[in-house]
């Protein structure tokens, strides 16, 4: 009973021959047209309620999609394979680029970025006006001056800071440049794949619709049939009524008498 039981949830693939199960298989004539029309053209023998494995429908979609592609676009492009990959496979293709490129950092371009960012901010703008003026006030009004007006060892300093905290500052922003770029990248994949099913949903859409008239089309010819039918029996009927009616009467006047007849 078991046995009989798997045997029965599964089905053969037309193209391939394997024995699968019938959740990993797809009707022909329940894909989208040009999906069908492309496996028919390689198959032409195939039925219409033809059963197809889903790694053979994904194989297809992706020559689909690359040919479409192509089509639009001329030659493709590595993100274009990409997509048109994750679109066979039906693959999510969104991902956060921000914490890939942070994961992957080195241990310079972390210091880079701690650099950067104190270096833009309130905290380093006001600890650098506290030690400029407490080094002037020292040099000025204090007992000694290691440094006096026009305080050319501040000037050095200051002169030596701004020539490396400038690369550093750079390092950082080519870093965000890398992260724009990828998540551009991402974003270009995201909408052309978004693009491509929204076109494929369309197209099973009016694929659906119009099966769906053919079928309500031939249930208005069964419905017209029936009717029909029925008015030719409630006809025939009435036309039985009639000649019973006939016939009963025609029998009851025949077999009285006439009135004026003496007994």
């Amino acid at each position: 009973m078991t046995s009989h039981d798997h045997s029965a949830d599964k089905g053969t693939c037309s193209l391939t021959g394997r024995s699968l199960p019938k959740r990993e298989l797809v009707s022909l004539d329940a894909l989208r047209p040009p999906l069908a029309d492309a496996i028919r053209r390689d198959h032409p023998d195939l039925p219409a309620h033809a059963l197809v494995a889903q790694d053979q429908i994904a194989a297809y979609r992706s020559r689909y999609v690359n040919a479409l592609l192509a089509s639009e676009r001329g030659e493709l492009s590595e993100l274009d394979r990409q997509v048109a990959e994750s679109l066979a496979r039906s693959e999510l293709i969104t991902s956060n680029t921000d914490d890939e490129l942070d994961r992957e950092r080195t241990f310079g371009q972390r210091l880079a970025d701690h650099v950067a960012s104190f270096g833009g901010s309130w905290a380093f703008l006001i600890s650098f006006g506290v030690v400029i003026v407490f080094w002037m006030a020292i040099n000025v009004l204090g007992a000694t001056s290691f440094d006096p007006y026009p305080f050319i060892l501040l000037n050095l300093l200051l002169s030596c800071l701004a020539a490396v905290q400038a690369p550093v500052i750079m390092m950082s922003q080519q870093r965000q440049e890398a992260k724009d770029r990828a998540r551009s990248r991402n974003d270009y994949q995201v909408n052309l794949k978004a693009e491509l099913e929204i076109r494929h949903l369309h197209e099973k859409m009016d694929h659906l619709v119009n099966r769906q008239w053919q079928r309500l089309a031939e249930i208005q010819e069964v419905q017209i049939e029936l009717l029909q039918e029925l008015r030719n029996a409630q006809a025939s009927d009435a036309r039985d009524a009639r000649a019973a009616i006939s016939t009963s009467r025609s029998r009851s006047g025949g077999s009285g008498k006439p009135r004026g007849s003496k007994t």
